[in-house]
């Protein structure tokens, strides 16, 4: 099934910045996004362009540094040459196998350029060395949701989700709900995301993310009031924080005393904090 588009809402949470803190999500082109945008101070797009060449001539004499091979790539992007920047991405993915952010770029351009097969291949060799590496099953997830394989997307998550669940609950397993919870949003299926959420709550306890993005499927459902009780439990698990993602989320929602209020006694029970969670803001932890 193909992806749904997402609501006034939802766009809402991405502008002001609360999926960072939800994390996990099916977002796509953000590491190709990070990677194109125009360099700081370059003036021009002559100078841009005046600059790639140099870097070029560089990398043909073999005298470019690893910095500078990089830096080139992000120059070709600004300049939508992206058949050379895959090829040297390419390049320097094969050169350098433990920088997994560059073939993670290149499967992104790949998707890009509507290669998804190749896209896939390079999500296939990180994901080979590394089945956890979340930024990898995010892309993975949608290029097989693009392409109507959301089941199978749904099955390869659950199955690691139970591994990583036994014998005790790994710290992995909440990226990994998070992930599953926005598939099961995009294919319709609330009910089930609505429990993958609370479970993921009741889980790592001390974490607001769960609730955030509980809050966040309430607020879909046209259920302001319930979206609310989640937003207040997921900023009662932040006391004294200074991050103020929440608070802005929840100004957007009309919610003017979300410091003051008290989370519905409904919510997910207390229980000792899962080794996921070393604090309010900890970000999820995959193996290298």
């Amino acid at each position: 099934m193909p992806p749904r588009a997402s609501t006034n809402a939802r766009g809402l949470l991405l502008s002001l910045g609360a999926i960072a803190l939800v994390g996990g999500s099916l977002a796509g082109g953000w590491w190709l996004g990070q990677h194109s945008r125009a360099p700081h101070g370059n003036g021009s797009q002559a100078a841009v362009e005046r600059q790639a060449e140099q870097l070029q001539q560089r990398v043909a004499d073999g005298t470019a540094s690893e910095a500078e091979q990089q830096r080139l790539v992000q120059l070709l992007l600004v300049l939508n040459q992206q058949e050379e920047a895959t090829a040297l991405l390419e390049q320097l993915a094969d050169q350098q196998p433990k920088r997994w952010q560059l073939r993670l770029l290149l499967a992104e351009l790949h998707r890009n350029n509507n290669n998804r097969s190749a896209a896939e291949r390079e999500l296939r060799q990180l994901l080979n060395l590394s089945p956890d590496r979340i930024e990898a099953l995010q892309l993975m997830t949608l290029l097989q949701l693009e392409q109507g394989r959301g089941t199978e997307a749904q099955a390869q998550l659950k199955a690691q989700i139970e591994k990583a669940s036994k014998p005790a609950v790994q710290p992995s397993v909440l990226p990994l709900g998070l992930l599953l919870g926005d598939l099961q949003q995009r294919m319709g299926q609330t009910a089930a995301a609505s429990a993958t959420y609370s479970k993921l709550s009741t889980d790592f306890p001390r974490d607001p993310r769960p609730l955030l993005a509980l809050a966040l499927l309430r607020q879909e459902q046209g259920d302001t009031k319930a979206a609310q009780e989640s937003l207040a439990q997921a900023r009662s698990r932040q006391p004294g924080s200074k991050d103020s993602r929440l608070d802005r989320v929840a100004a957007s929602w009309g919610i003017n005393s979300l410091r003051q209020a008290k989370p519905s006694t409904t919510g997910p029970a207390t229980k000792e904090p899962s080794p996921a969670t070393t604090g309010p803001e900890s970000e999820p932890r995959s193996t290298p």
